[in-house]
């Protein structure tokens, strides 16, 4: 087992490369081990040099509708009026701080996404 920083795109290209090699290894041999350590290297890589922006507020509303199969009507207690609701997912109106209250909750969404501003469209 020869593992080594990454710090380069080809030291990540050959980290990807031993570990499709390694991946099916049995649970307790060294090979595995090299894979555990190397998927640990491997992530810190990309959260380093290809971060994922988290989506604006409505579209993880919108998201989290979808998964959790709600309608735009579901929403009414937590935004206010269907055609609140509507506004909101149209990005005609702002949330709220009470909104964001509301919705945290509702959908189980972190504070910091719903907070994030996003651009109105008229």
């Amino acid at each position: 087992m020869n593992i080594i920083p990454i710090k380069t795109e080809t030291d990540y290209n050959k980290a990807l490369k031993r570990l499709e090699t390694i991946f099916t290894a049995e649970i307790g041999t060294p090979e595995s081990d090299e894979a555990d350590i190397l998927g640990l290297l491997i992530d810190e890589f990309e959260k380093k040099h290809f971060p994922i922006e988290a989506p604006d507020p409505i579209e993880a509303i919108k998201i989290r509708m979808e998964e959790m199969q709600l309608k735009q009507i579901d929403l009414i207690n937590e935004i206010g009026g269907k055609s609140r609701v509507s506004e909101i997912l149209n990005r005609k109106r702002k949330l709220t701080v009470e909104m964001i209250r509301k919705l945290t909750i509702r959908l189980n969404l972190s504070p910091e996404i719903l907070i994030n501003d996003y651009q109105l469209t008229r």
